[in-house]
């Protein structure tokens, strides 16, 4: 990069940059971000059966956990054959039979972006896009010049947007 002579030059050059960067990033996280929206129905995802031995008399806390799935309830009296909304559980024997609705592998890693926590092997890429995101606001009232008029209506925009993601935030 040739020598960069005032603050404008900098954060235009590094805004253009890092939004070259941050592109392919971006392209992920909001392919991933419209997926979750849809989570709750079966959009994209293939019924995934399993047959499983474990332990028996398990409880469906423990049987729920185990096989992580959410709200087992046993249908009341059924014997040693334990049904649930997606399987069974033999509870002498511990042979267990379930079904589940997943995404495919490469969609499902896509999502796990979005579930990480700050001991997650995402976690330094989400802080990073977080500060590089961060800085793209910061920059871009820098890509016009402050008197003109195209600069007062883009602060007019930023000042709408502001105020619908608090409103969103604070009145759910």
């Amino acid at each position: 990069m040739a020598a960069i002579k005032d603050t404008k030059s900098f954060m235009r050059i590094t805004h253009r940059y890092l939004g070259y960067f941050a592109a392919g990033i971006m392209a992920v996280y909001s392919l991933s971000g419209v997926l979750l929206i849809y989570r709750d129905t079966n959009f994209l995802k293939k019924e995934n059966k399993t047959e499983i031995v474990l332990k028996p008399n398990m409880t469906e806390k423990e049987l729920a956990k185990e096989i992580k799935m959410r709200n087992i309830d046993f249908v009341p009296g059924s014997g040693d054959l334990k049904t649930f909304e997606n399987g069974s559980y033999n509870v002498k024997t511990g042979e267990t039979k379930y079904s589940k609705m997943k995404l495919p592998v490469v969609l499902e890693k896509f999502n796990d972006l979005h579930k990480s926590t700050s001991t997650h092997r995402y976690a330094t890429l989400n802080t990073v896009f977080g500060f590089v995101l961060f800085f793209f606001v910061i920059s871009s009232f820098w890509m016009f010049n402050f008197k003109s008029k195209a600069f007062r209506r883009g602060m007019v925009y930023a000042g709408l947007g502001f105020i619908l993601a608090v409103i969103m935030v604070f009145f759910q």
